[in-house]
This record gives C-alpha cells, sequence and structure tokens, in this order.
C-alpha cells in the first residue's frame, strides 16, 4: 500500500530534505536554497519524518548532517505528484515499457515508493513517498513553492536519543504529526 502521510495545512505542506552543513546553512540564511545547493542536480523531498530519518540514519550519515523541514506550496506538491514518473517500470501502471520510457524523458519528476518506518526504523505495512525534482520541477520548488525552511536537526537527535534509552512512546509524542495527505485539488 502506497501512502503520502506528511504534516500539512490549508496551504501548506511539510518536506524533508537531508544536507551537508554547508548546504543547510546556507539555506538556512538565505530562508530558500542558494549556492552551493546545486540547480543541475535531481533533489529528493521525503514527506515522512520517520523516513528521513531512516534515509539520513537520524541526519549522521555522510553528506546528511543537517535535515531540513521545508514548508512548500501545496498547489506546487500536488502539481509534482501529478507530474510525476515513476522511478522505475510498474507493469500496473504503465501500459508497456516504451510507454514507462517515453514519460520519464518527458517528466521533471520521479517518484519512488519505499517502506515507510516506525521511530525505531522497522519497517511499517506501508510505503512513503520520494519525490525526485529536476528541471522545471526543480525550478518551482526553488522559486515558487518554497515558503520557509526550518533545521530539525536537533529534534531528529533527541527522538533518536529518546528511543535508544527506551523510550518509543516520548520520542513518538516528539515528532512531527502527519496525517494522510488529501490532495488540495
Amino acid at each position: 500500500m502506497n501512502t503520502i502521510n506528511a504534516a500539512y495545512d490549508e496551504r501548506l505542506i511539510t518536506v524533508y530534505q537531508a544536507y551537508n552543513p554547508e548546504i543547510a546553512e546556507a539555506a538556512l540564511a538565505a530562508g530558500g536554497f542558494v549556492p552551493p545547493f546545486s540547480r543541475t542536480r535531481m533533489t529528493w523531498i521525503k514527506p515522512s519524518f520517520r523516513w528521513m530519518m531512516h534515509r539520513s540514519s537520524w541526519s549522521t550519515a555522510p553528506g546528511q548532517e543537517r535535515v531540513l523541514a521545508i514548508r512548500i506550496r501545496r498547489d506546487g506538491f500536488d502539481w509534482a505528484m501529478r507530474n510525476s514518473c515513476l522511478s522505475s517500470y510498474d507493469a500496473d501502471t504503465y501500459a508497456s515499457h516504451d510507454e514507462w520510457r517515453r514519460r520519464l524523458a518527458a517528466t521533471s519528476v520521479r517518484v519512488q515508493w519505499d517502506p515507510d518506518r516506525d521511530v525505531r526504523m522497522q519497517t511499517l505495512p506501508y510505503r512513503a513517498v520520494q519525490i525526485g525534482l529536476k528541471g522545471e520541477a526543480l525550478r518551482r520548488y526553488v522559486d515558487e513553492w518554497t515558503s520557509d525552511i526550518t533545521d530539525v536537526t536537533d529534534l531528529a537527535h533527541e527522538i533518536r536519543d529518546l528511543v535508544r534509552a527506551g523510550h518509543a512512546d516520548r520520542a513518538e509524542a516528539l515528532r512531527p504529526k502527519e496525517r494522510a495527505y488529501d490532495s488540495a485539488q
């Protein structure tokens, strides 16, 4: 089962990204993505805080030492999902491998579904989405959709430390509250 769980309100949805300290500091200082952030590479956003923690090893993986919460416009997020292509071929989604290849070449958004995790990093019975942005989608993300950026690295470490100390319930209470995403459109 594929589920988008996210923290969101009427206008904005929170996504997460992990970066090295240089990119994170520049983005936080500017209130947006500026160099050394690269507009020439695909960037992956994740609405699931727990999946981001898994992916970044609780913000300790090399090059992922800082986790940022980026609030973006929901209409932008919805546009990305409508204009996406799965990152790998799926016979249930595409009529043929050729159709998938054409779609992949034509879009600037990739979608990948991976098992979501709980705060103990155990696999959950549903999949979380990762959304890759490049080209037009990346330009829109940086220039139009991003509302604000917050550093949640300390929160990630606090939650991780509670889990390691055997206080998963307290850790769960601290994590951002996410619910099934309801597309605005």
